[in-house]
């Protein structure tokens, strides 16, 4: 279109907006208006010539104007035929990523012609990004840009080699013939538009829409191409939508069905390709079907054609239990009801919009979300609910379909004593949201009326609150509310499931997950149906969430980030522990441990995946940072796709120990072989064991006592079932164990140590073990578990540490001089095997007179703490039930395996409290 022209149809700005009407109502008629086509080459397009109406005294030019049309020829006989409705049909559509390039139309032309379907209706979206593209002209053209022109010129390009590469011959010709008449005539209606700077909703979706005019063209001619009969049908002659606001359409079925058998009448075809998104209204006015319209093309088509089936190709296999971005392990669902699909596309899953079930379901008619790049997979049916819960019972699937997320929300709560029992107020408030134009997501309100809570998107929220606070200040100032308060940042989480009402625990299930996870809700929504569990919880939280609940309700690997501090002796045992047991705990137990960090006194290694325990040595080497516990922490903590972490300590560290309490707290759970916060100061230690009972983060120890041996867990089922404790006696050092049990037939005990020490018992200075220090803390802990409340001073412990021996300098002097004092243990052995005993160090926990104490004794060679070998501990239960005959615990109490595999067994044991099977 030339300048001349431009001025001879625009003579001032005061005639834009009147001339640009005038334009599209030209348009409309040509749109509508009869037409004929030539039975010589089966053009879809017609040609007119209509004059735009122009100012008096102006030349009024003609403009040639093509609207692509369907094959229809009145100079034809054409023997009118009524449609055959019912499953002879099968309704497919296909999205614009479907059909983004030549080689996927080929495909999808493949597909259709392998449908062993006696009817094929297939809807096309626009080729990948032609929508968009079609958008950016008329924004471009509406804002004065001319790089329009160049826009257009580029979809012009696309099509046109897309067309070279699918078709030849007369169809070839026949398709870019018309698509350079389209392009010709949306040249003339963007610049109509450039001139203008304004553009109707109704010209708009008459531009936007010939994306899928080109698609189902050029579709239709493949499968002519391959040999079977195909039309092309646009749907703006059939499909007739009427605004409903909200910027959405409902469907006029009685005279779209109409519409349909005259269409059908004059084109009878086993193989229509329609076009989708675009539709008229009642006054033959184009439009779309706005979000999501191919589909609901697609499910409209089917509801008028009586399908057997809508399939609803995309490029995912099919609906996921969860977005498989935020949890790896969700699976693809079966089938759904229509009542869930609804439920999860309403709070944001990649299922279909809610409006695209209504029709087929009506109608009963399944849809299947289908993968066209993996045509192997079966997809997900989404069917009647007595289809699906036959099919269910087929597969024992959980009660709980689906889960859906939805972020950038914000919590309004309305709250006050003057609202309990007012008529209205719900009322009054939800009128001001209406009014504002805000969507409410969800909401809350407690039976005692004192509260009102609703999520709205974050965007919207402060003009919703300024809006209430505006509404309510008169009951705000008098008290009759006390607020409008906002709670920013937000997520919604969603349990969908249409068997959830007739399941009892399921909301049990969902809040204890979420509670073992650490996660607080803020607000709760069900509806009697129970299709859905709705709570809010903090943005932060929301993947953690997510993942914690489908985990328990899906029972997939209960996942565990770990972080393992002090690699020594017993961690970097424990390492190789967990990589020779991975395998076996994904597979048979659904346990997925991960290694998240490992960090020593001096540098420390992360991954965000979990690390290669085969080579977490050489890792260590190649990648380790400099250590900073918070950091570390916060690395574990803060990786929202696992929502559970734990923190073990294998150190004997009280600095480490000293930070138990804030990663409790923080909802870390802890494990550790660390006698030191259980035996350290008692204020301490009662403050964490509160914090752990208040709380669903767990804290396991059963390694500071027997390492490898049940001993604390033991004497908790003796207390949990009612028993009462009388006295603990043990031998609890394996080393000492294992000393005593060698001190015999003449050996020297300095002898008897310095073999302790070479066999690797014994700590680098024997003292440390001599002392007696480690059995009391391990008294105290004991004692501290039967419910004393004693301190580690108040354990008098009989060290075997010679006084003038504990200022040596060196372990390797100690045990110099250690060999001076062999005559006087000499004697304590020799006067006992006199007496027909045998020497133990041991400990004692006197529940009834509330004391412990640690020291050497004597036994009868018949007692069972006499018939030690090696470096077994032993110890001895007396309690009100095992009164006559102490309960005991027998077996190897020291050792880098036996410790670390008592700290594995601790971790199994987390997770199994967090859902893993048993």
């Amino acid at each position: 279109m030339t300048a001349s022209f431009s001025s001879a149809i625009f003579p001032s700005s005061s005639s834009l907006i009147s001339s640009s009407n005038s334009f599209l109502l030209h348009h409309n008629k040509i749109f509508h208006s009869p037409f004929s086509l030539s039975p010589l080459n089966h053009s879809h397009s017609l040609r007119f010539r209509k004059s735009l109406i122009l100012p008096r005294g102006r030349e009024s030019p003609s403009i040639r104007i093509c609207a692509s049309l369907t094959d229809v020829s009145p100079k034809v006989s054409v023997e009118e035929k009524q449609i055959p409705k019912g499953e002879s049909w099968s309704i497919h559509k296909f999205g614009g990523t479907c059909v983004g390039t030549s080689q996927r139309i080929k495909n999808v032309a493949d597909i259709i012609i392998n449908d062993d379907s006696d009817r094929k209706l297939v809807v096309v979206s626009a080729m990948s990004k032609v929508t968009d593209m079609m958008y950016d002209l008329v924004n471009k053209a509406q804002s004065r840009d001319e790089a329009y022109i160049s826009a257009l010129d580029a979809v012009l390009e696309k099509h046109s080699l897309t067309a070279h590469d699918l078709l030849d011959g007369d169809s070839l010709a026949t398709f870019l013939s018309l698509l350079h008449q389209d392009i010709s005539n949306l040249k003339a209606m963007l610049r109509a538009i450039y001139i203008a700077g304004h553009v109707t909703e109704s010209f708009s979706d008459f531009v936007v829409g010939h994306g899928e005019l080109w698609s189902a063209q050029m579709l239709s001619l493949v499968i002519k191409k391959n040999g079977t009969d195909s039309k092309w049908m646009d749907t703006r002659e059939v499909l007739i939508v009427n605004p409903s606001g909200c910027n959405q359409v409902d469907p006029d079925y009685l005279e779209s069905e109409k519409r349909l058998e005259k269409w059908y009448s004059l084109n009878p075809s086993k193989v229509i390709v329609a076009t989708g998104f675009i539709a008229s209204t009642p006054q033959n006015i184009p439009t779309t079907l706005k979000r999501d319209g191919s589909d609901f093309s697609a499910a409209i088509m089917g509801a008028l054609f009586r399908a057997r089936q809508v399939t609803i190709w995309t490029d995912v296999d099919g609906v996921y239990s969860a977005d498989p971005r935020k949890v790896s392990e969700a699976v693809i669902l079966k089938t759904l009801s229509y009542q869930e699909a609804w439920e999860m596309s309403y709070f944001g899953a990649n299922v279909l919009h809610p409006r695209t079930i209504l029709p087929v379901m009506r109608y009963g008619i399944p849809i299947v979300i289908r993968n066209i790049f993996n045509l192997s997979a079966p997809g997900t049916k989404i069917c009647d609910s007595t289809i699906n819960d036959y099919e269910d019972k087929e597969n024992l699937t959980t009660h709980v379909k689906g889960f859906a997320t939805i972020d950038n929300l914000a919590l309004i709560n309305v709250e006050g004593t003057g609202m309990a029992g007012v008529p209205g107020t719900a009322s009054t408030i939800f009128s001001v949201v209406k009014d504002v134009g805000a969507n409410v997501i969800m909401i809350s309100q407690a039976s005692s009326e004192h509260s009102v809570c609703f999520a709205v998107p974050e965007k919207e929220v402060k003009a919703v609150a300024e809006a209430l606070q505006s509404r309510f200040r008169h009951a705000l100032d008098a008290g009759r509310l006390s607020q409008v308060a906002v709670i920013p940042n937000c997520s919604i989480l969603a349990a969908v499931g249409q068997k959830m009402a007739s399941s009892p625990g399921v909301s049990a299930t969902l809040f204890n997950a979420l509670a073992k996870a650490n996660i607080n809700i803020r607000a709760i929504a069900q509806g009697c149906s129970e299709y859905n569990i709705t709570v809010v919880v903090k943005r932060e939280d929301c993947i953690k969430a997510l993942r914690a609940v489908h985990s328990r309700f899906y029972l997939s690997r209960t996942t565990l980030a770990m972080g393992i501090i002090g690699p020594g002796l017993i961690g970097s045992t424990l390492l190789d522990q967990l990589r020779d047991q991975a395998s076996v705990l994904k597979e048979e137990f659904n346990i997925d441990l991960r290694v998240m960090g490992i960090l020593s006194s001096k540098s420390m290694l992360l991954s965000d995946v979990g690390i290669d325990l085969a080579r977490w040595r050489e890792l260590r080497e190649e990648n380790s940072e400099v250590t900073n516990l918070g950091k570390f922490a916060q690395h574990l903590h803060g990786n929202h796709f696992i929502p559970n972490t734990v923190i073990v300590d294998c150190t004997a560290d009280s600095v480490i120990a000293g930070y138990y309490y804030d990663w409790l707290r923080k909802g870390i759970h802890v494990v550790t072989p660390n006698k030191k916060a259980n035996s350290g100061p008692l204020d301490q230690y009662l403050r964490l064991r509160a914090l752990q009972r208040q709380s669903y983060t767990h804290y396991f120890y059963e390694a500071t006592v027997g390492a490898g041996l049940p001993i604390v867990s033991t004497l908790r089922g003796l207390l949990e079932t009612g028993d009462k404790i009388l006295q603990i006696e043990g031998i609890f050092s394996g080393t000492l164990s294992y000393i005593f049990n060698n001190f015999k037939d003449g050996q020297s005990f300095s002898g008897v140590v310095s073999e302790a020490k070479e066999a690797g018992y014994t700590e680098p200075d024997p003292r440390d073990d001599l002392s007696g220090t480690d059995v009391a803390r391990k008294v105290i802990i004991l004692a501290r578990e039967s419910g004393l409340k004693l301190e580690l001073s108040d354990i008098p412990v009989e060290s075997l540490v010679p006084e003038p021996l504990r200022v040596c300098a060196s372990a390797q002097e100690f045990m110099q001089q250690l060999p001076t004092f062999d005559e006087e243990f000499g004697k304590k052995q020799q006067d006992a095997e006199n007496a027909g005993e045998v020497l133990r160090y041991v400990g004692v926990v006197d529940v009834t007179n509330k004391k412990g104490f640690v020291e050497l004794r004597r036994y009868k060679k018949d007692h069972p703490f006499a018939q030690l070998s090696g470096s077994d501990n032993i110890i001895a239960f007396t309690t009100r039930r095992y009164n006559q005959q102490p309960l005991i615990v027998r077996g190897p109490g020291a050792g880098a395996q036996v410790t670390a595999g008592g700290i594995f067994s601790d971790i199994l044991r987390l997770a199994s409290y967090l859902g893993a099977p048993s």
